[in-house]
């Protein structure tokens, strides 16, 4: 089987490394994957080094996806009017522009699917990618599906007319099986599944018997509004306050930063948090490996309209290494942290996180526990070679 997917930026960029453990378990399984980044604009910074030679990393405006397109049209008129009558369905202005951008590099990825001998498209998230998979499925014939993530399906950019079009959609959680019902979406119109991300875990991992005397604490997140990164820095304050000895690294960058800085130089933190800037996949998970991490923090909150985590694939990581986490009952997060698997507290408040901290730190029995409970939890559920192996089911039964 040769299948074909559709990302935002990867294998470039900074985003979307939770896919590599995907394409690359799929490769393991003797799969040929090609991928298709909608925007390579930055195609000189490589994400994921091994998988970029599997990458067409054609910009949306060039003159190969025009002459492609233009080629692609002329020898199937009657399908590209088909394909283009989807554009008719956009329900606003916006949406309608953001689809005829990419509406040439799917022409374009129609023609480039057939010279590949592709089986099966499959795009992650319901957006612009979708649409992308979506005109091309149309015109070439190859099938297609589609992973829903979370923002993407409260943007519903043709989401009904993409699930009733798909071969199947695949939801990363319940939570998002039930937010695309909350936006509308008659799930009864088509087949969805529910396969969440997996992640690569090691084999065996080193567990630290006791914590040092000034234990890490790592949280891996884009500064972003929906993280929650403020509620840490305060709860790290009323730990400092408290006299309970630790450290913070934030692992990450977004237009936050600014902010996120004030507010540790106006709550005097800065001998006790380090700003690390985007470190790469592979740095986070050889902190993990070389036990330098003790606890991994993630104090999302809800923004409401479905702005909210889905199953946070750094926490999943995180467990596999044996660490602790630390968490809010927000989007999908429960669904991996409930039963005593982690440490879950409501969002928005520094008092309960820094509770939840301070009693892992200072009660190693219970720090014992999460560690085997955590660990349980996602080799049982979230091992990417599962994950895998019911991904590839449903591209071979529908």
């Amino acid at each position: 089987m040769k299948i074909a997917y559709v990302t935002a930026t990867m294998p470039f960029g900074n985003g979307e490394s939770f896919l590599i453990a995907e394409v690359t378990e799929l490769l393991k399984k003797g799969i040929d994957v090609i991928i298709v980044p909608r925007s390579p604009e930055n195609s000189s910074q490589v994400m994921a080094p091994e998988l970029a030679r599997l990458a067409f990393p054609a910009p949306l405006l060039s003159f190969p996806v025009l002459w492609g397109a233009m080629l692609e049209a002329l020898s199937k008129p009657l399908a590209t009017i088909k394909a283009a009558r989807f554009l008719l369905r956009c329900r606003s202005p916006k949406v309608f522009f953001h689809n005829v951008a990419v509406f040439p590099k799917a022409l374009w990825f129609s023609r480039l699917a057939a010279c590949q001998k592709v089986d099966h498209i499959h795009a992650h998230w319901c957006s612009t990618t979708a649409s992308l998979a979506l005109f091309a499925s149309t015109v070439s014939g190859i099938p297609w599906s589609v992973t829903a993530h979370r923002g993407d399906i409260v943007a519903n950019n043709l989401l009904q007319v993409k699930f009733e079009n798909a071969r199947f959609v695949r939801f990363i959680s319940h939570s998002g099986r039930n937010l695309a019902k909350s936006v509308g979406a008659d799930l009864g119109k088509t087949t969805a599944v529910i396969v969440h991300m997996g992640a690569i875990l090691p084999e065996v991992f080193k567990v630290t018997a006791t914590l040092s005397s000034t234990p890490t604490l790592l949280c891996p997140a884009t500064f972003f509004p929906v993280k929650g990164h403020k509620y840490l820095l305060g709860a790290i304050a009323i730990l400092r306050d408290r006299g309970v000895q630790c450290r913070l690294q934030l692992a990450g960058e977004g237009f936050l930063y600014d902010e996120l800085q004030k507010q540790v130089a106006s709550l005097r933190l800065e001998p006790i948090v380090q700003f690390m800037g985007h470190l790469p996949h592979s740095d986070v998970m050889s902190l993990y490996r070389e036990n330098k991490v003790d606890l991994v923090i993630l104090p999302s909150i809800d923004l409401g309209n479905g702005l909210h985590e889905g199953i946070p694939v750094s926490l999943i990581e995180a467990m596999g290494y044996g660490i602790p986490v630390v968490s809010t009952r927000t989007g999908g997060i429960p669904e991996l942290l409930s039963d005593g698997a982690g440490v879950l507290v409501p969002p928005e408040n520094a008092l309960a996180l820094a509770d939840a901290i301070q009693h892992i730190l200072e009660d190693n029995t219970e720090r014992l526990r999460l560690i085997e409970a955590g660990r349980s939890r996602v080799m049982k559920h979230f091992a990417v070679e599962s994950v895998v192996a019911e991904l590839l089911d449903n591209f071979s039964r529908y």
